[in-house]
């Protein structure tokens, strides 16, 4: 896959191009996550394959479950709100089913036009799939987010099921009445309590979800685990080590581009990227003094992308201010992104 900087990632397992999660899903999930409501059919000797589009407020951990699901991070993870900004595909094989997640920026009250351009990407997502999961927090509960969130996903026509996420968090008889409030608010096929940090109730989700795709054929290769060019995973991938290093500091609208992806002769890949910021104080922010920070964004993302692509990394990073990128029609592009009008 090194030679392919435009494919696509693929299992760690076959062909080591996913970065392994942290924690490892238990082979068997705990009762916990079992389904509430529906009923799980086989599918039999038949294929079946589909979309289920992964939605809910910002930071209810709708991409550290997307990585659990797919058993390799596809996605990036920060403490940051609206750290993901377009639709991401996680691919995952359960039995005779391609399940394929969409990972859809959180749903918030938009200010700006990028925020506006995030909404509305997850809302298409959601429209689009054949199932939704719609996440919640356990420990947030029902809030205001969460229930604007469960008001207009009402609408959406597609089957939907209930993730509620963070239940080792919280007491049993408060999952129960948050689960009750949520299926009064809309209609879901079933719901699910689990811990996509742990993995706890993940296997159950995904068995069910295998019984309850359209039959049809797969739509990607058995070993991929995403369509994200490398280049695109690569960026991500240090743009989570900014937000890790400098979440307090930097605003979210912060994005970071590959600009160049040279293979050489030795087997090692030699990429430069760049930090793009709002303004000139930030920039000396992920600079750090004397060049620190910089240096260790740069060494510990050289090594997540090394881990991906299975070869060693040049890595070179440069920080540089685009004042307003966030009304830049050709970078919203780049991001897969709609430019809203205003």
């Amino acid at each position: 896959m090194a030679k392919h900087p435009r494919g696509a990632a693929k299992l760690p397992h076959r062909t080591a191009r996913g970065i392994p999660v942290p924690s490892a899903l238990p082979s068997r999930a705990p009762s916990a996550g079992r389904a509430t409501g529906g009923e799980t059919h086989t599918s039999g000797d038949a294929q079946r394959c589909g979309f289920i589009a992964l939605i809910g407020a910002p930071n209810v951990g709708k991409s550290t479950l997307l990585n659990a699901l797919v058993g390799s991070k596809v996605a990036i993870v920060s403490h940051k709100v609206q750290t993901t900004r377009s639709l991401l595909r996680g691919i995952a094989i359960a039995g005779h089913s391609q399940l394929i997640f969409i990972d859809t920026p959180g749903i918030f009250a938009p200010r700006r036009r990028l925020d506006r351009a995030m909404v509305t990407s997850a809302w298409a997502g959601a429209h689009d799939a054949d199932l939704v999961g719609v996440i919640l927090d356990a420990k947030r509960g029902m809030d205001a987010e969460a229930s604007a969130v469960l008001e207009k996903v009402a609408d959406v026509r597609s089957p939907k099921i209930l993730l509620i996420n963070k239940v080792d968090l919280v007491e049993k008889q408060s999952l129960l009445e948050q689960a009750r409030d949520a299926n009064k608010r809309a209609g879901f096929a079933a719901t699910f309590m689990v811990s996509a940090l742990t993995g706890d109730g993940v296997a159950d989700v995904k068995n069910w979800l295998a019984g309850h795709m359209p039959q049809g054929p797969w739509h990607y290769p058995e070993d991929q685990i995403t369509d994200a060019p490398l280049r695109q995973l690569a960026a991500e991938i240090t743009r989570e080590q900014v937000y890790l290093r400098l979440h307090q500091e930097l605003p979210y609208q912060s994005t970071v581009e590959t600009d160049q992806w040279q293979e050489r002769r030795d087997g090692s890949i030699r990429i430069e990227q760049t930090i793009y910021v709002e303004r000139e104080s930030q920039r000396k922010i992920v600079l750090g003094k004397a060049g620190q920070t910089i240096k260790v964004i740069g060494k510990d993302a050289r090594s997540a992308i090394s881990l991906m692509v299975e070869a060693p990394v040049h890595l070179f990073l440069f920080v540089k201010v685009r004042e307003r990128w966030d009304d830049d029609r050709e970078r919203y592009r780049a991001i897969g992104l709609e430019f809203p009008k205003e």
